[in-house]
């Protein structure tokens, strides 16, 4: 009886080492190639871009890494049309819209000099394929230095200032419901127009930070109708939660900020466009409860 037991323990054994070198032996999947969009293809959609045309969908094997060469491969082909680098901006920066594109944190687009306006502009209401606005918040940089800051006060000590801002983005593609993380991030983030606002001077102490997150932003047209409304604390729970991330973001592809670099930091809520109006965005709270404000035509 034991020695059949043994045995059974010994074969037991050699069936067990046999697996687990078999399983070793196995090679592990290849990783997913990039699928960086061609050169072809990114001048069709700066084509399309331009004529304000809905651009192709993006392949169903767009990987990650691939929307990202696609991403700096695109702005290249629109600065001869929209100037330099200028800057940076969040997006998805609220756990909703996260949700819908699966996605647990931000993402980085980039500004370019041309789609910057100034406050009062107007604008034709179909300025893109897709177009919607957004209350959102710019910053200045004046330090490299940002790049250490880890609480709001001292990312106000590395600012220049901080601008009312209304985001104008653009989806860009013909069904959004199809449209995929991968997808936004090749397009992008949607970087379209924004107008800036008067910049308000900053102060790098806790009561300017506090200001910033306890402000409510309310967006309205010309009749008074009341788009959306949302506190500081919004984006990521503190607006300059997305400077440290967008900082650090930046710093892991590789790219220094420097004094001047413009930072939009984010939604504080999203609205639709229509033409022959107005729309005001004001931050009760801040120095003087300044406003920014964009005209449809």
């Amino acid at each position: 009886m034991a020695t059949t037991l043994s045995r059974l323990m010994l074969t037991s054994a050699v069936v067990a080492a046999a697996l687990a070198a078999g399983c070793a032996a196995t090679p592990p999947e290849p990783p997913k190639p990039p699928t960086c969009p061609s050169d072809a293809e990114i001048a069709t959609k700066v084509e399309r871009f331009l004529a304000r045309q809905p651009v192709a969908d993006a392949a169903a094997d767009l990987t990650f890494e691939g929307a990202a060469c696609g991403a700096r491969k695109f702005v290249t082909a629109l600065q001869p049309t929209h100037g330099p680098v200028v800057g940076y901006r969040a997006g998805l920066t609220n756990p909703t819209v996260q949700q819908r594109f699966k996605m647990d944190h931000p993402m980085r687009g980039t500004l370019l000099e041309k789609m910057l306006l100034r406050d009062g502009a107007e604008v034709p209401a179909a300025f893109g394929a897709r177009p919607f606005l957004e209350a959102d918040l710019v910053v200045e940089v004046a330090s490299s230095a940002v790049h250490d800051a880890k609480t709001p006060v001292e990312v106000l000590a590395s600012l220049r200032a901080v601008y009312p801002f209304i985001e104008l983005p653009d989806q860009m593609v013909a069904d959004p419901a199809k449209l995929t993380g991968a997808a936004l991030q090749a397009n992008n983030v949607g970087a379209r127009l924004g107008v800036l606002g008067a910049p308000i001077v900053v102060r790098a102490d806790a009561a300017f930070a506090d200001a910033l997150r306890d402000m409510t932003v309310r967006t309205s047209d010309d009749t008074g109708r009341a788009i959306g409304t949302a506190k500081g604390s919004a984006i990521l729970g503190h607006p300059l939660n997305a400077v440290i991330w967008l900082a650090a973001d930046l710093k892991a592809s590789g790219i220094t900020l420097k004094p001047g670099d413009l930072l939009s930091l984010g939604a504080f809520s999203p609205g639709p466009v229509q033409p022959q109006r107005t729309v005001t965005v004001t931050y009760e709270g801040l120095p003087g409860n300044p406003a920014v404000r964009v005209s449809f035509r």
